[in-house]
């Protein structure tokens, strides 16, 4: 058993075929599957089960899992060995999430690749669980998304809190006010994002606590999309600061105190061998941000994420 053998486990239980999975590992068919059986054969049990497709016997799903763990810990050593070179060099795989990306990178990405020049920062955009199993998997370094998350066995440091507004259509009797109350909002419908953002869960705890309702029949795929639907003055929605932009026939109402607002941050494995670039990088990023003075930036040291942030 090998290095090269835990890799083709963990593509074989990826793809769900031998012939995608030997294509991901840049080997032939027969290869990998020979491969496979010799493993099955070392181990005395059977991983695959082979029909149609190629799924994970019981055993095997619990073996696969311990091979991502190795196969990431091997990663780690040899980002560690290219750490010690030149610790803000390399490449940084960094997640963000949807309703972040857009708005946020063009304030920070050009300036820290000024900060970082050795450093090749590749961008992965998903919603959270899809980020937050990345990093599990070691297939990204760190992520940008809300906090607090319910997820264990991660560091994380805050970067900012930006606040939400409520965007209405220019015609709409809120459009005068110049602050919006939450009793306001009172039997009101709001139109919102679609499961799996991280915001339509915030914004589904504030109607909550505004005692307003939700549409169940829509529900955007991301925050353009609600953007065109308030501009077609069909509803009312909530929008983060970072992402309010001055639209034609669309107003952004501030909320009187106490605002509502939501915490984004940097999270990332303990092992990570980029602890000390991500670290390096939030400062940087706070620096970045405060200069515009957008958002309310947070100094708060690092959490140590067990069961929750």
């Amino acid at each position: 058993m090998n290095i090269k053998d835990l890799k083709y486990l963990v593509a074989i239980a990826d793809h769900s075929h031998f012939g995608k999975a030997a294509a991901a590992c840049f080997v032939s068919q027969p290869a990998l599957s020979m491969q496979i059986k010799k493993l099955e054969n070392f181990l005395d049990v059977q991983l695959i089960e082979r029909n149609k497709s190629a799924l994970l016997t019981d055993v095997g799903k619990l073996i696969t899992e311990q091979a991502r763990d190795i196969l990431c810990r091997v990663d780690a050593i040899k980002q560690m060995a290219r750490q010690a070179k030149d610790p803000f060099g390399g490449e940084l795989r960094l997640g963000v999430i949807p309703t972040l990306g857009a708005y946020l990178l063009p304030h920070i990405i050009p300036g820290l690749s000024k900060i970082f020049p050795k450093l090749t920062i590749y961008l992965v955009e998903e919603k959270t669980h899809t980020l937050i199993d990345k990093l599990k998997n070691g297939k990204l370094d760190g992520a940008l998304f809300g906090l607090p998350i319910l997820e264990e066995d991660f560091m994380a440091l805050p970067l900012f809190a930006e606040e939400i507004l409520l965007a209405v259509p220019s015609n709409h009797p809120f459009a005068k006010r110049s602050k919006i109350k939450y009793s306001d909002l009172e039997n009101k419908t709001l139109l919102l994002l679609e499961d799996g953002h991280c915001l339509r869960d915030q914004a589904l705890s504030l109607c909550h606590s505004m005692h307003a309702s939700v549409d169940t029949v829509f529900q955007a795929t991301s925050l353009e999309t609600l953007r065109y639907m308030i501009a077609s003055k069909t509803g009312i929605t909530l929008m983060p600061k970072l992402a309010c932009k001055n639209n034609e026939g669309i107003c952004y109402i501030p909320f009187n105190l106490p605002k509502p607002v939501r915490t984004i941050g940097m999270i990332w494995r303990p092992s990570s061998a980029k602890k000390i670039l991500l670290e390096n990088m939030v400062v940087h990023i706070r620096k970045l941000l405060g200069k515009k003075q957008i958002v309310k930036i947070l100094n708060t040291s690092i959490i140590c994420h067990k069961n929750k942030i």
